[in-house]
C-alpha cells in the first residue's frame, strides 16, 4: 500500500512540473541543427509530428508545457559563452531552460501544432520589434533645444493617443495596426481591444506596450507611417478607420483614403476586391487642438 501511495505522489509531483520545448520551426532551422550529432532527426516533418506527439502526452497525463522558439544561431552562441559543448543533449536542455524565462514562447494547450507555429513565430516577431523600438528610442537622447528626453516625451504622446483613439471609438472590439516605414527596419505592430457587454475594454499590456512603443518610434524619428482601426460589434457593419503619421501626431484619413488603403496590395501596388458589408469611415476627432504643445519635438 505503501509503495502505491509513493507512485501516487510522484505521479501527482510530475503534473506540477512545468516543462519546455524547444521548437524548430522551420527547415533552414531544422537543418542548421542536423550538424549535431546527437540530434538524431532527419525529416523536418517527422520531426514536428513527435514534438506534437509528445505535448499530447504531456497534455494528457496532465502537465503544463510551454513551447519556445529554438534558434540554432544563438544555441551557438549561448554554447560558447557558457562553455558548454554543443553536440550535447544536456547543452540543448540548458538552452532550452533559458528560453523558457527570456525568449519567445507560448504555452501548449492541445491546440495543432499548425496553429502552434504561426504564433510562436508571430510572439518572436512581437518580441524582436519591441526590442528594437525600444532600443532607438533610447538611443535619441535629450532635445537640443529643451533638454528633454526625446524618447520618453514621444512614448507619452503616444499613449495620449492611443487612449484617446480607443476612447473615441465607437462601442465594439477594436483591432489596430501601426506600421512606420522610415527608420532602417520598417515596423509593424497589432493592438487588439476586445470589450465586454458592460462596455469595459480589455488590452493585453505586453501587446499594448509594444504597440506604443513603435507609434512613438513614428512620432519622435518624424516617419512615414499610419494607423488603422478596425471596430466590430453585432449587428453592425465593421468599421475601419485610418491615421497618416504626421511630424508629432497623427492625421485622419478620409473615408477614401482608407478604402484606398485598405484595398491595394502593399508588396504589389494591385487593387484588392472591397470587403462586403464594412464601412470606410473618416476618423474620429481625437480633440488634438486642445493639446499642450510642450514636449512636441
Amino acid at each position: 500500500m505503501a509503495h502505491t501511495d509513493h507512485q501516487t505522489a510522484r505521479r501527482d509531483l510530475r503534473r506540477e512540473i512545468a516543462g519546455t520545448i524547444g521548437l524548430l520551426t522551420d527547415e533552414h532551422d531544422f537543418r542548421a541543427m542536423r550538424r549535431y550529432r546527437t540530434f538524431t532527426f532527419d525529416d523536418h516533418t517527422t520531426y514536428l509530428q513527435q514534438v506534437e506527439k509528445v505535448l499530447r502526452t504531456r497534455a494528457s497525463q496532465g502537465s503544463h508545457t510551454t513551447v519556445a522558439l529554438f534558434d540554432p544561431e544563438e544555441y551557438a552562441e549561448f554554447c560558447a559563452e557558457c562553455g558548454l559543448d554543443p553536440d550535447q543533449p544536456f547543452s540543448r536542455t540548458r538552452f532550452t531552460a533559458e528560453l523558457a524565462a527570456t525568449g519567445p514562447s507560448i504555452p501548449y494547450e492541445g491546440q495543432p501544432l499548425t496553429d502552434l507555429v504561426p504564433a510562436l513565430v508571430d510572439e518572436a516577431v512581437r518580441q524582436a520589434t519591441w526590442a528594437y523600438a525600444t532600443g532607438l528610442l533610447g538611443r535619441l537622447g535629450p532635445c537640443p533645444t529643451c533638454g528633454e528626453d526625446i524618447g520618453r516625451a514621444a512614448f507619452d504622446r503616444a499613449c495620449g493617443l492611443v487612449v484617446r483613439i480607443l476612447d473615441t471609438a465607437p462601442p465594439g472590439d477594436r483591432h489596430l495596426v501601426c506600421s512606420v516605414s522610415g527608420t532602417p527596419e520598417a515596423l509593424v505592430s497589432v493592438l487588439h481591444a476586445d470589450e465586454d457587454t458592460d462596455g469595459s475594454v480589455h488590452l493585453d499590456e505586453a501587446e499594448a506596450l509594444e504597440f506604443t512603443t513603435v507609434l512613438a518610434v513614428g512620432l519622435a524619428t518624424r516617419s512615414p507611417g499610419g494607423l488603422v482601426m478596425r471596430t466590430s460589434a453585432p449587428d453592425t457593419p465593421d468599421r475601419i478607420y485610418g491615421w497618416r503619421l504626421r511630424g508629432d501626431g497623427l492625421e485622419p484619413l478620409t473615408a477614401g483614403e482608407v478604402f484606398d488603403a485598405y484595398c491595394t496590395d502593399i508588396e504589389t501596388g494591385d487593387l484588392i476586391p472591397p470587403e462586403s458589408g464594412v464601412d470606410y469611415r473618416v476618423a474620429p476627432d481625437l480633440g488634438e487642438e486642445d493639446m499642450p504643445a510642450e514636449h512636441r519635438h
